[in-house]
């Protein structure tokens, strides 16, 4: 389990319609607050003020094409060569982090093919490395370092 100490800073939170939104930090815009987007954009949060990842190298919910079938992914971090680092997939607070998450971000692994895969549910967050074609649990997400 990789523990993680979340930034004082927090998402921004309006109401429009009786309905709560929240900004996206990454894609400049309002989307539905669900608990899974709760955990995203305090995920994001964390990557760009914690570990320092510039936003210009996140990717969120984009569309990749697996086995025919259309799906998105939650948050792809690139390093600054714009290679796939990180893949974090998220889930909301009450989602357990089954082998059922691992195989939907490996899933993701097998188009995208980072350097890290990383589940989170906010509460506990999970992350392997990939080490001559095995994944390795990892203690701490890396910090931001810039490629050559």
């Amino acid at each position: 389990m990789i523990e993680i100490i979340y930034s004082d800073k927090k998402p921004i939170i309006r109401k429009k319609n009786n309905k709560e939104q929240v900004f996206c930090i990454i894609r400049k815009r309002w989307f539905l607050l669900t608990p899974e987007e709760w955990v995203r954009q305090n995920f994001l949060i964390y990557l760009t003020g914690v570990k320092n990842y510039p936003a210009s190298l996140i990717a969120v919910e984009k569309q990749i094409v697996f086995n025919g079938l259309k799906k998105r992914f939650d948050i792809v971090v690139y390093d600054s060569l714009m290679n796939p680092l990180i893949i974090v997939e998220c889930k909301e607070m009450n989602i357990q982090l089954t082998n059922q998450v691992l195989q939907q971000a490996l899933s993701y692994y097998s188009v995208i093919q980072s350097a890290f895969l990383i589940l989170t549910n906010g509460n506990q967050t999970i992350g392997f490395i990939r080490k001559e074609n095995q994944f390795i649990t990892m203690e701490e997400i890396p910090f931001y370092k810039k490629t050559d």
